[in-house]
Parts: C-alpha cells; sequence; structure tokens
C-alpha cells in the first residue's frame, strides 16, 4: 500500500499565479493534477509552503477513506518533437508562457488538448 510518505515524494507540478494588488496581492498556487489543492501567500516561497501543506492534508484524508490518488501526470511518457513555427507567433509564446508561468511544452500540450476537445 502506498503510503502519505510515497505520495509527498512525487514530483506533482504546482502552478503558481501572481495575484493583482487590486485583487490583494501576493502569490496563488495550486496543484496541475489537484485543482482543487490550493494555497497562497506573500511570497512563491510562502504559497509553496501553503498549498503543500493542503496537499498533504488531501493526501491523509484520502489514504484514510482509501480515495484513489493520482500520480503526477509529467511522469506519462513523452515524445521530443521538431516544429517550425514563424518567430512572430513563437515571440508571442514565449511572452505568454513567461507571464503564467509555465514552459513551451506545457503551453503546446495545454493548446492542442484544448482544441481537441
Amino acid at each position: 500500500m502506498k503510503t502519505r510518505e510515497y505520495y509527498l515524494a512525487l514530483e506533482y507540478e504546482i502552478i503558481f499565479r501572481k495575484i493583482s494588488k487590486e485583487d490583494g496581492g501576493g502569490y496563488f498556487a495550486y496543484y496541475k493534477d489537484f485543482r482543487g489543492v490550493m494555497g497562497d501567500g506573500e511570497t512563491m516561497d510562502e504559497a509553496m509552503d501553503d498549498v503543500k501543506s493542503a496537499f498533504a492534508s488531501f493526501v491523509e484524508v484520502a489514504l484514510e477513506n482509501h480515495e484513489e490518488i493520482k500520480e503526477p501526470q509529467h511522469l506519462e511518457r513523452s515524445k521530443r518533437i521538431n516544429i517550425t513555427i514563424p518567430e512572430n507567433i513563437l515571440n508571442k509564446i514565449d511572452k505568454y508562457v513567461k507571464s503564467h508561468n509555465i514552459n513551451r511544452s506545457a503551453f503546446f500540450k495545454e493548446s492542442a488538448l484544448q482544441a481537441m476537445g
């Protein structure tokens, strides 16, 4: 049986978003594989600590209730591809991914999944 420590040691992807000053500032964080597991903080480190604490609580409850806990999606087998894209579009993509704290691969994967429904 997999334990709390097993799940806490896995490398789940955590997404960060900067919160606007109008909405209170700081950072919001959530587990990509568990959108309901969230945290926040004045700094990215505080948001990271908060979301990890929330995840630990989630894992404990899920294990107690004998619920399935997904393993990280990014551990799925991936394949490197080579694409050609106009430079102006690539520059826009790079600006977008930087502002959303993701990488190009995540952008293309999410875009493809969204396009395919």
